[in-house]
């Protein structure tokens, strides 16, 4: 006698399209609430790049300073024109014997972060000025400013 398969025993467990597809949609808003989020921490952790060339500078020129007249170009200093992670560009300006100009500016994906994209530490006498901006002009407001110099 030939054994009864009744229909229920032949059913393969498994995912529907139907099920498949919605896990693949709520996984796609997951996600794409989840990538700005992640990028903009990527971008304040590349800014600590920028912080730590910024002091090299800043002691750098201190250093040149005491031994000559005046302050000098990154060349005369002995840093290099990239940050040390190479997320930002470098640059010394208007290099005297009252001051100097220390620009920085993203390259790379950091040059997605539009409100730090250049950085500006400005030595005028004894007084230090710290600016940022979207662009050269590094014209942000004073919270924006606050936000890119700290970490």
């Amino acid at each position: 006698m030939k054994p009864m398969i009744s229909k229920r025993s032949c059913r393969v467990a498994g995912f529907t399209l139907v099920e498949l597809m919605i896990a693949v949609a709520v996984a796609g808003v997951l996600s794409a609430a989840a990538v700005p989020s992640f990028e903009g921490h990527l971008q304040r952790a590349r800014r600590a790049d920028v912080l730590a060339s910024m002091m090299q500078i800043q002691s750098a020129q201190e250093r040149f300073r005491g031994n000559n007249a005046s302050y000098g170009s990154l060349a005369e200093i002995g840093v290099a024109a990239a940050s040390l992670a190479r997320h930002y560009q470098l640059q010394t300006a208007a290099s005297g014997p009252q001051g100097y100009d220390a620009v920085a500016v993203a390259t790379g994906l950091q040059a997605r972060d539009a409100a730090c994209r250049h950085m500006k530490l400005q030595s005028v006498g004894a007084n230090l000025v710290y600016a940022s901006g979207p662009d050269p002009s590094v014209a942000n407001v004073a919270t924006v400013n606050r936000r890119c110099w700290m970490l």
